[in-house]
């Protein structure tokens, strides 16, 4: 039994529940937790040592090993039991994906920034920080994997497949009826 499996097993009927029917939902999350952390962790250490003079480098460098993570924790855990594209097709659809979904994630800093010029000098700087905070990491994260977490579903990882590779049956009159079975 996996770890995964046991802290499951330990949690009351009524939310076990519902954990089980949105596993990939909670997959997906936690793997977006961890490769944020890998992301943060290479960051920081490229900026505060190699790469002090260079922090958008450093992003550059975290944010690619970062998303080729992604790629590989979901491929491998969360959305294991789909598939129905070639690899090298689905990881040009994931990183196109994942690519659309950094543009997604930049736009409300954008407009908390020069729509509603919540930057210095026209607030403090404690209130643009906030701002910023907000909007990038709080409204831009959740969007963005709203926006990921669907196309994965429907066009990176379309098929449910059985744990043997078998697409399972029936899954495409669920899924235009919206009762997939996850």
């Amino acid at each position: 039994m996996s770890f995964v499996d046991a802290a499951v097993n330990r949690v009351p009927e009524p939310l076990r529940g519902l954990l089980l029917r949105h596993h990939e939902l909670i997959k997906f999350a936690i793997v977006g937790g961890t490769t944020f952390v890998v992301d943060s962790v290479i960051f920081y250490t490229l900026k505060l040592t190699v790469l002090e003079e260079k922090p958008v480098t450093a992003k550059v460098i975290a944010g690619v090993i970062a998303v080729i993570c992604s790629y590989v924790l979901n491929r491998e855990w969360s959305f294991k039991n789909r598939g129905g594209r070639e690899r090298h097709h689905e990881a040009l659809l994931f990183f196109a994906v994942s690519g659309i979904g950094v543009v997604l994630s930049f736009i409300p800093l954008w407009i908390s920034s020069y729509v509603f010029d919540l930057r210095v000098p026209d607030v403090s700087l404690t209130v643009e920080n906030i701002a910023d905070f907000v909007s990038a990491y709080i409204i831009g994260n959740l969007l963005q994997m709203v926006f990921r977490f669907w196309c994965f579903r429907r066009f990176v990882f379309p098929e449910e497949m059985n744990p043997d590779g078998d697409e399972v049956p029936g899954h495409e009159e669920f899924a235009e009826e919206g009762l997939g079975h996850s």
